[in-house]
């Protein structure tokens, strides 16, 4: 038995052999004309990519195998690109409140980082002796105004110029007007100015003391309106030519398990970190009861349509025969024949890859069990095959 094996054996390895040179007769069944038209043994066919060449299947060996087919139609297809990011302030929203005055802090009312604070609250007081001259002017111009005659005249008029100019020089330190208004209509001058924040926000930094000297343009504080927030995250070369301005994004943060929240693209950055070859990427969110807080992380996901939305050609992953060198996928014609053709592709899910070169609507290619009709076409490629497969018939081994 064992030498009847290892007769076969060699039968197959003596007929692959002679395979590589063409036979000077022609095949049982075929005419001298059919038999000169064929191709020398060895040589590669015009379907032949890359050492493979076409290979025949009956659907009785397709099952067997566990060869499975997919009929190649226009979809619409979704990228999945997946990130972290850091939760940030806005920088727009960003105020830095500095005196325009030199003085002194009296009284800090916010007196320490992350402190809510409203619109219109006061942050401190200072004290400055050029505010309460510049008040005393004011008081001053007032008093005067009233006791001109407004019927008119240069004394009226210049009495006028003087009261306006005492109001602007108050109003260009950040005096507001109902301060001013307030100076002019009890006569009286205060001791101190009071700076306030101008919207709602969070205390990013607090850079003063009571009783510190200050001087004009020094930062006191720095706020931030947290209404709307930033999340800010890296994403691959290959998917930023998906992430567009206006696109809906997903994040998730970890302060807040199991919750989705939702926000739109407003900007991807125009330049790319050669080191990481990523680019960054903003989403721009609603922050309702402030709970997202800057320097939180946030696991990001964006949602990219292949096309701008439009049906591309996609097949399967598993579709298709990734090589290195080449990417191939076996076309099946209505004989059975299973033809090697290399295809272009382009975006890629975990399940799915555009195509976008190669293939044809209505075309059925195989989708299951690639790696065998592969080998198979590569072994017909050097003029061998599996004995049993794709009409390579296996020489009969002789009974016991």
């Amino acid at each position: 038995m064992r030498m009847r094996l290892a007769a076969a054996l060699a039968g197959t390895l003596a007929l692959a052999a002679c395979g590589k040179a063409k036979d000077s007769s022609p095949m049982p069944g075929m005419t001298a004309e059919e038999h000169a038209k064929m191709p020398a043994a060895g040589a590669p066919a015009a379907d032949s990519v890359g050492g493979r060449e076409p290979v025949h299947l009956t659907d009785a060996q397709a099952r067997a195998l566990g060869v499975a087919y997919y009929t190649v139609e226009p979809d619409t297809m979704t990228r999945d690109i997946r990130t972290v990011g850091l939760v940030a302030a806005p920088e727009p929203a960003i105020t830095s409140i500095t005196p325009k005055i030199e003085g002194f802090v009296e009284h800090l009312y916010v007196d320490y980082t992350g402190q809510l604070v409203r619109r219109g609250e006061p942050l401190l007081t200072l004290y400055s002796p050029a505010l309460v001259a510049a008040e005393q002017d004011l008081v001053t111009a007032g008093h005067l105004a009233a006791e001109v005659d407004s019927g008119g005249g240069d004394a009226a008029r210049y009495a006028d110029e003087m009261l306006q100019a005492a109001r602007r020089r108050l109003a260009y330190w950040d005096i507001t007007p109902a301060q001013i208004a307030r100076i002019e209509t009890s006569g009286e001058v205060t001791k101190t100015l009071t700076l306030v924040a101008p919207f709602d926000g969070v205390v990013l930094e607090k850079d003063v003391v009571e009783g510190q000297r200050v001087e004009p343009g020094m930062q006191l504080y720095r706020l931030a309106d947290l209404r709307t927030v930033w999340i800010e995250g890296s994403v691959f070369e290959q998917d930023l030519a998906y992430v567009h301005v206006g696109s809906l994004a997903h994040f998730e943060l970890d302060a807040y398990p199991g919750l989705h929240f939702m926000g739109r693209v407003s900007f991807v950055y125009p330049t790319v970190d050669p080191e990481s070859r990523t680019g960054r990427v903003r989403v721009t969110a609603a922050n309702p009861g402030l709970r997202f807080r800057p320097g939180m992380f946030a696991t990001m996901y964006f949602d990219a349509p292949v096309g701008d939305g439009r049906a591309v050609l996609t097949v399967p992953r598993e579709a298709v025969v990734m090589t290195g060198e080449r990417n191939l996928v076996f076309v099946r014609d209505t004989a059975g024949m299973l033809t090697p053709r290399e295809v272009v592709l382009g975006a890629r899910t975990d399940e799915r890859v555009q195509v976008l070169q190669g293939l044809a609507p209505g075309e059925t290619i195989v989708s299951a069990a690639n790696f065998l009709v592969d080998a198979e076409s590569q072994l017909a490629g050097e003029g061998a095959g599996m004995p049993g497969m794709a009409g390579m018939a296996a020489p009969a081994t002789p009974h016991d």
